[in-house]
């Protein structure tokens, strides 16, 4: 009998090690596939609950000036998912891992949620995986059950051994990332000198032929031949406007620079705000996280547009701005206590609005205008991440 338990416990222990490689396999070559940080970050979560059998987990990184921010997230329940400030700010596990205290996975109480009693799934307790690559922290990797039975200490151990696989791919998502972005500012370099060449041949030939056509008229030649001269160079400058035009739009990143949104939004909103003398409360939630260029540059002009209007048609004294950047999607929320107007009433030749809209499209995003007269404006601007990456 012995040796027959013996037999079953090898086959039992066997079947384990094969689970956990296949398990480690799986989000391995998932994370392998991917070098965008956001697609990583979800795949991995994605099959950390179907692997493990968890419904709900988050990830929370570190920026650039070591602030957390929540970088993903999987099914979290209703009291969090609807009330994004709750996963903003400080928590228990986040003191823990600063201090490099966080304690057995299964002892830790969600303080975001113990003092919650609807929508929490009956959620309490969660499992912090500490994140890190080469010796230096990267973030917190959550997850949550309902009945910590459901995992055994082995299953807490190979999670540990996902955190290791992830913190590898967030660090080449990373790298990755600052790759592309000098990629990105090469292009913008090579778009800079082909401007100023283009301009330089294209005025030079201007030049020339309005110099034939002086030299004409002195001259006493055909005033045909003079006006061909003038019509060439006309030609030439219209033809010169709009390849400037076109090499412009490649450029129009340049205000986001070597900043993140949050850093660029809130310059553009302090220089505003000192000509207009209008108090501008700004409100950021979940910043810190790389986001396509795209949207970088959406919101941005969205932002400045925005501004603009307020200070010609709305009269406003006070303008609230909140930008929360959340795992799914990110909302742009502008209002002002100003004389507000009709939405349904606005004039054809209102282009702001007409801009604002069509760039919020081209991001697959949605724009919501709140107002009447008398009653000041809000707007707000969601758009959906995974449709931009």
């Amino acid at each position: 009998m012995s040796g027959r338990s013996k037999t079953e416990s090898d086959t039992e222990k066997l079947q384990r090690r094969n689970r956990e490689l296949s398990i480690l396999n799986t989000i391995a070559k998932a994370l392998n596939q991917e070098v965008d940080l956001t697609r990583a970050l979800s795949v991995a979560l994605h099959d950390v609950a179907e692997l493990f059998d968890l419904k709900t987990s988050w990830i929370y990184l570190l920026d650039v000036e070591n602030k957390f921010y929540l970088a993903a997230a999987q099914n979290l329940p209703p009291a969090l998912a609807e009330h994004p400030r709750r996963m903003a700010g400080s928590c228990d596990c986040m003191w823990y891992f600063n201090n490099n205290q966080l304690p057995a996975p299964e002892n830790i109480t969600c303080s975001r949620l113990e003092n919650l009693t609807v929508g929490t799934a009956d959620l309490r307790q969660h499992a912090s995986i500490p994140l890190s690559a080469r010796g230096k922290p990267l973030g917190i990797l959550n997850v949550a059950s309902t009945d910590w039975g459901d995992l055994r200490t082995e299953d807490l151990q190979l999670l540990y051994l996902v955190g290791d696989l992830l913190a590898i791919a967030i660090e080449r998502a990373r790298l990755f990332n600052r790759s592309a972005e000098i990629g990105a500012i090469e292009e913008r370099n090579r778009l800079a000198r082909e401007i100023h060449d283009t301009l330089a041949q294209g005025l030079t030939a201007i030049a020339l032929n309005l110099e034939t056509a002086d030299a004409i008229m002195d001259s006493g030649g055909s005033p045909e031949r003079a006006h061909q001269s003038v019509m060439q160079a006309l030609y030439l400058a219209r033809t010169n406007l709009e390849e400037a035009r076109r090499s412009v739009m490649d450029l129009r990143a340049a205000p986001l620079e070597g900043r993140p949104l949050n850093e660029a939004m809130k310059a553009l909103i302090d220089e505003w705000a000192s000509r207009r003398k209008i108090i501008v409360n700004f409100n950021v939630v979940g910043a810190g996280r790389l986001l396509p260029v795209r949207i970088e540059v959406g919101l941005y002009r969205i932002l400045q547009e925005a501004l603009t209007n307020i200070g010609r048609h709305a009269q406003a004294h006070h303008v609230n701005v909140q930008l929360m950047v959340m795992p799914e999607q990110i909302r742009l929320q502008i209002t002002d206590d100003g004389r507000g107007f009709d939405p349904d009433q606005v004039p054809a030749n209102h282009f702001g609005l007409i801009g604002m809209n069509e760039r919020v499209k081209l991001l697959s995003g949605i724009l919501h205008i709140s107002s009447s007269p008398g009653a000041g404006t809000e707007l707000e601007v969601s758009v959906p991440l995974e449709a931009n990456l």
